[in-house]
């Protein structure tokens, strides 16, 4: 059996097909940005062909006219919902078990006030807090600096992302022009 050119063309494209859905499991997955080196590790695939899957994968979703998208932040990309769909994501994430109401409050109290001293969210929140404040900082939510005797507590750049908000936006602001 002689392999012509239209063989070869089949072959590239169901290559082509298996190495994006191989990249968009990595985006699902993963829920975070991912530099360069994470795409290739995670998918062994070549730079080259990931920079070129990750166009695919955004025109991919534009034409769809996808809830989902691929974003770009300082070299690294990230799968996300789109930002006017946003609302929904918040919602689930603050209606999940993932945080306890006490946490989503203490987390409020501390992306309301920031900066804000540990010491005073200790005295609104009770020694309860101590273990929300470790959590939120294991998960790179919040920023803890040293001042004095206690922490100055503020949110990261992981907290905009992980809820999905434009850092500097007030997302108790967001929430009430949406009802």
């Amino acid at each position: 059996m002689a392999i012509s050119s239209e063989t070869i063309d089949e072959i590239d494209n169901a290559k082509e097909k298996n190495d994006l859905k191989i990249l968009e499991a990595v985006f699902f997955v993963s829920g975070r940005f991912l530099t360069m080196q994470d795409l290739i590790s995670l998918s062994d695939l070549n730079p080259v062909i990931i920079k070129d899957l990750i166009e695919k994968l955004k025109e991919k979703y534009d034409k769809r006219d996808s809830a989902i998208e691929i974003v770009e932040k300082s070299g690294s990309w990230k799968m996300d919902v789109r930002q006017e769909y946003s609302y929904i994501i918040n919602k689930l994430a603050t209606g999940s078990a993932e945080f306890s109401k006490a946490e989503q409050e203490t987390l409020a109290i501390i992306a309301f006030k920031q900066p804000i001293k540990q010491s005073v969210v200790i005295k609104i929140r009770g020694n309860k807090a101590y273990d929300h404040i470790k959590k939120f900082s294991d998960l790179g939510l919040i920023k803890l600096k040293k001042v004095g005797r206690t922490n100055e507590l503020n949110l990261s750049e992981e907290f905009y992302d992980y809820f999905n908000i434009n850092e500097g936006e007030n997302p108790l602001e967001e929430t009430k022009r949406e009802r």
